[in-house]
């Protein structure tokens, strides 16, 4: 902190400088807050930053905007380009990106994501580039996002080490997951690296499991030539997020679960591999089994109401087989497999600027991945600043149009309004002075 580098430069992009250019910041309205915010509208992708010709590392980037419901977070999606790629490195929703997988702003205190107060989304991920970067924020909604604040906080003419990677995520979501086939964080690929962690959220499914939870799972790391077996293997969820028979809320610099809702039987959790660095050499695949645990209670409640349930845990067999829970054989506590919804962002380093990883499903399916969404919202506009509202009303097409069309409407309506109302005073005036 004390070292002053000869070369190397702060710049910071907003909405009052979004390309970080000397001396031009904080122009618009004479300087007095005149532009602090963006609209993004659905279908005109904004470039929050941009850097060519220099090297550079991102230090920081946070972000709050005006409608922050579950479906903004997850309709939004934030992209990062690295040094000329074709392909983003990061192309995830937005909220997601930062930690909220379940579209929920809470507050919570991760050393490389956190939200303070649950209002806003910060990220302190260094990531270094050698000659560009761009970073992209796409709407594939229906609705403006409106009042959109941010702060990308970067330095430039960085000595960037030949060993520094370049920094990827990638979401994923099953909903729900498929029977004894583990969960994807993160799919093969091929490269050296280090994974440094993800971000997780789990809705469970109540109608088949009841009110239990499903964190009896282990994460498996299949690291350089594994195939069938991993070399990294857990223990169970909620060991790997830090805790252990069951949880609570808590956060962690490293680890946390900022959401333990047991009415909706929600969970969001996350782990940073800092202190305990994740390498590969060549290739990389991280899966989480989705395993519960039953209990007296719940197999009374499997036996009630004619559910099968699979066997896990040290009694598991290949092919699996179905227990009887009215048995009174059975063990009081035994583990079980499980389908429920699951959606991640995992975060990790490359020895290359595009993974050649796939992009995120559609906004609708990324959509109807949240809990208790109400299909409605994916056809009827939301939030919409009050100027918009009022826009929209007599263009329906609004979103399509590009800034030049609007500009010309805007003349033509201006001259229009002026004539009218100079003919509408005219005409009461006259109408004042005439005699009866």
């Amino acid at each position: 902190m004390y070292r002053l580098p000869e070369e190397i430069k702060t710049r910071w992009a907003s909405a009052e400088n979004p390309r970080g250019l000397p001396g031009a910041g904080g122009q618009v309205a004479h300087g007095r807050k005149g532009l602090p915010y963006f609209f993004c509208r659905p279908g005109h992708p904004l470039t929050l930053a941009r850097v060519k010709g220099h090297s550079g590392m991102i230090r920081r980037i946070w972000v709050t905007l005006h409608d922050r419901s579950p479906l903004m977070l997850r309709q939004l999606r934030l992209q990062i380009y690295w040094d000329g790629a074709e392909r983003p490195a990061v192309d995830v929703p937005l909220g997601d990106f930062f930690g909220m997988s379940l579209g929920r702003m809470v507050p919570f205190a991760g050393a490389l994501f956190s939200s303070p107060e649950g209002r806003s989304m910060i990220c302190t991920v260094p990531m270094p580039f050698r000659d560009q970067m761009r970073v992209v924020l796409q709407n594939d909604g229906l609705s403006t996002a409106a009042m959109f604040f941010y702060d990308i906080n970067y330095t430039l003419d960085d000595p960037i080490p030949e060993d520094a990677g370049y920094f990827h995520a990638w979401y994923n979501q099953e909903t729900p997951t498929a029977i004894r086939q583990d969960y994807t964080v993160l799919p093969h690929l091929e490269g050296k690296g280090r994974f440094l962690g993800a971000s997780f959220g789990v809705s469970m499914n109540k109608a088949e499991y009841s009110s239990s939870w499903g964190g009896e799972g282990e994460i498996k790391f299949y690291l350089d030539g594994d195939k069938e077996h991993p070399t990294l293997c857990g223990t169970g969820t909620e060991d790997y997020f830090g805790t252990g028979w069951c949880q609570g809320e808590f956060s962690h610099d490293y680890c946390g679960c900022p959401i333990a809702d047991e009415d909706g039987m929600l969970m969001s959790f996350y782990r940073y591999h800092v202190p305990d660095p994740v390498y590969f050499q060549q290739e990389i695949r991280v899966t989480m089994q989705q395993i519960g645990s039953w209990n007296p209670e719940l197999l009374k409640w499997f036996d009630e109401n004619n559910k099968t349930v699979l066997r896990a845990g040290m009694q598991a067999q290949d092919p699996p087989v179905a227990i009887d829970p009215a048995d009174p054989g059975l063990p009081d506590f035994d583990l079980f497999e499980r389908s429920d919804n699951w959606n991640s962002t995992c975060y990790f380093y490359l020895d290359r600027p595009q993974s050649g990883l796939a992009g995120p499903p559609s906004w609708e399916q990324r959509a109807r991945a949240l809990p208790d969404l109400n299909e409605e919202e994916l056809t009827v506009v939301q939030n919409d600043f009050p100027q918009i509202k009022i826009l929209r009303q007599y263009l329906p097409n609004l979103d399509e149009m590009e800034l030049p069309e609007l500009a010309r409407l805007a003349q033509a309506m201006n001259e229009v309004v002026y004539f009218l109302s100079l003919q509408e005073k005219q005409l009461a005036e006259n109408d004042e002075e005439a005699t009866p």
